[in-house]
């Protein structure tokens, strides 16, 4: 009896909504199973829960888990349905107010109908509901936007600016490897290979790749590691003592100062990931091999790196066209 509701259910799916099937279950199941077992309600804390559980041991980091819970518990505090009732309506109303009350951008907004998505698809997938109300809400459209790279002298006068080892040494190595700067604070001293100039890093998901860094970056680490007098394993360290393990923090503070000295506008580790995949890019390395560098999972994310040079589409223009 039950493979016949379900496969009566999955027949009117496509043409039903999702308050429409959810009350065909009720009447089948009230009219067709004798003395059904009541259920317990399942509540929408409880289905987070699992929905972050099934994250964790997917591999996404506590930083990705926790930009789930926030996501969700603040979609769940404002719209006090069952998830398993839920709307489309009631979803779209709440991104629409999202936006007008926190005075947030667009591409804010598509994030969390993307996050709020991938949890409603998540339960979909399981078998939780039957179909996911952010079926019909569609990605948000956002003016795009070219980002700045660091240009070639600016990157000569934050080496010459430097008044540290360490600091020249991490410019370097964000700059010819293009890691992320969560990548770059694990890093340790045996994760390196001087001589051959590569290091293995541990990705999102903990994905271990091998990337590799330039003759600049070789000689600065090389000093900066002789200088060292400290015993921890760690690649980069405070300057003071205890000398612990550099934190994101402390990498970010550094270099905003640099760049505020300098008087070079928004400078931040990740600007030197986007520099090192767009001039590859620009220079014909291979989107594939770009890719596997910058350890993406979707080619799509690696393209969004790909800022093509102006200068080279003039070229272009004058040797295939003017």
């Amino acid at each position: 009896m039950e493979e016949k509701l379900v496969s009566i259910l999955n027949e009117m799916a496509e043409y039903l909504s999702i308050a429409q099937m959810k009350k065909l279950q009720e009447v089948l199941l009230k009219n067709l199973v004798p003395n059904p077992v009541k259920q317990i309600e399942t509540t929408n804390e409880e289905y987070l829960k699992l929905f972050l559980d099934a994250k964790r041991i997917e591999g996404c980091s506590e930083r990705t888990i926790q930009y789930y819970r926030t996501t969700a518990e603040h979609l769940l505090n404002r719209v006090k349905t069952p998830i398993r009732k839920m709307t489309t309506d009631e979803i779209r109303t709440y991104l629409v107010e999202y936006q007008q009350n926190g005075r947030c951008s667009k591409v804010t907004v598509d994030n969390i109908r993307r996050n709020i998505s991938s949890f409603f698809s998540w339960l979909e997938e399981e078998d939780y509901i039957l179909k996911s109300p952010m079926r019909r809400i569609h990605k948000i459209k956002t003016k795009t936007v070219v980002k700045e790279v660091i240009s070639d002298e600016s990157m000569e006068r934050m080496r010459d600016a430097c008044t540290e080892l360490r600091d020249l040494a991490i410019i370097d190595l964000l700059y010819s490897t293009g890691i992320r700067v969560g990548e770059l604070v694990q890093l340790n001293i045996s994760d390196v290979d001087l001589e051959q100039r590569e290091c293995i890093v541990f990705g999102k998901g903990e994905k271990e790749r091998r990337v590799y860094f330039d003759a600049k970056a070789k000689v600065h680490l090389s000093e900066y590691l002789e200088s060292r007098s400290d015993d921890n394993p760690a690649l980069f360290v405070t300057l003071d003592a205890p000398y612990d393990r550099l934190k994101i923090s402390g990498v970010e503070i550094r270099l905003r100062k640099l760049g505020r000295r300098l008087s070079i506008e928004r400078i931040h580790p990740h600007k030197f990931r986007r520099t090192m995949a767009t001039r590859a890019i620009d220079k014909g390395m291979p989107i594939e091999q770009v890719q596997k560098i910058l350890g993406h999972s979707q080619i799509d994310t690696t393209m969004q790196y790909a800022i093509v040079n102006q200068n080279n589409v003039k070229t272009s223009h004058r040797r295939y066209i003017a």
